[in-house]
């Protein structure tokens, strides 16, 4: 058991920073993100002893892409209320207004979409790899990357007319 649990451990330390990364792609909130791939960590521990390790990454994408589609279909019902507001990660100094408005434009885009577009984009899977994350065809992931870019290049757009008026 103590072999399961270090490996499992080693696998933690060594992926986390990542899937929260994808996690806050998806959902442009460092708090949500790291709970996102919280979540998403124990339920692959849940799973470890039957998991093939050649496969491990594979398994990892796909449970942090349910997880996040899944807080989006419950919305936020989940919130409640604490006593003392919890410590708010600070963000990385990326003043660019490019950045800024890029990130409010994906936010824009639809939860299934912006999943298609951060794995195939930020995590750089093939389309194929984005299909058997996500449990559907090839002709699914292709339809929903070319709409959900049509939509972040249509909120982009829309930003940037913005900031330049303002």
């Amino acid at each position: 058991m103590r072999g399961r649990d270090q490996e499992f451990a080693d696998f933690f330390s060594a992926r986390f920073d990542g899937a929260r990364r994808i996690a806050y792609a998806m959902c442009g909130s460092w708090t949500d993100a790291e709970e996102i791939a919280q979540n998403a960590f124990v339920r692959v521990y849940a799973r470890w002893a039957k998991i093939r390790i050649d496969t491990v990454d594979a398994y990892l994408r796909t449970v942090l892409t349910r997880v996040f589609l899944d807080s989006r279909r419950r919305g936020r019902a989940r919130e409640h209320a604490v006593a003392e507001l919890p410590e708010q990660p600070v963000p990385p100094d990326h003043s660019s207004h490019e950045r800024i408005a890029m990130h409010a434009a994906l936010m824009a885009v639809p939860p299934g979409q912006r999943a298609v577009l951060v794995l195939r984009f930020v995590a750089d899977l093939s389309v194929e790899q984005v299909a058997e994350t996500l449990g559907c065809s090839t002709g699914t992931v292709k339809s929903q990357t070319a709409r959900g870019l049509a939509t972040l290049r249509a909120a982009y757009q829309g930003d940037s007319h913005l900031a330049r008026n303002a």
